[in-house]
């Protein structure tokens, strides 16, 4: 019985350290590719700066593009991916207030709200 339970139980860690190193490598927004600078955009009061890039996956497949928010008052100018879409080429940022951005059309708060393609459906 004992060895039943260890059995179950390597098999539950492992399973654990699988789905979270895949995670980490395919679904993490902080792991997201950098790409080539397109455009940036700092909110009114200054506390933030919005940074677009565009990512080329190969031949094989379409730009995508990332956007990054800079904490610019914060020690050390925390960033944080905010917004993840595939495919696309071009993007537009424009400030709505100063916590608020719409990056091609999709409106987020920049302190909660992000956007990932991947999870779009959910």
């Amino acid at each position: 019985m004992k060895k039943i339970h260890t059995i179950i139980y390597a098999a539950l860690a492992s399973c654990l350290i699988i789905g979270f190193t895949i995670w980490q490598l395919f679904f993490n927004p902080r792991h997201l590719p950098s790409g080539d600078y397109i455009s940036q955009s700092t909110s009114q009061n200054g506390k933030y700066t919005v940074k677009v890039d565009q990512s080329n996956g190969g031949a094989t497949t379409d730009f995508a593009i990332r956007g990054e928010v800079t904490y610019n008052n914060e020690t050390f100018n925390k960033t944080k991916n905010i917004y993840w879409n595939y495919p696309q080429e071009k993007a537009s940022v424009k400030w709505i207030n100063r916590d608020t951005v719409n990056i091609s059309g999709h409106v987020l708060n920049i302190k909660k709200d992000t956007f990932d393609f991947r999870s779009e459906n959910e």
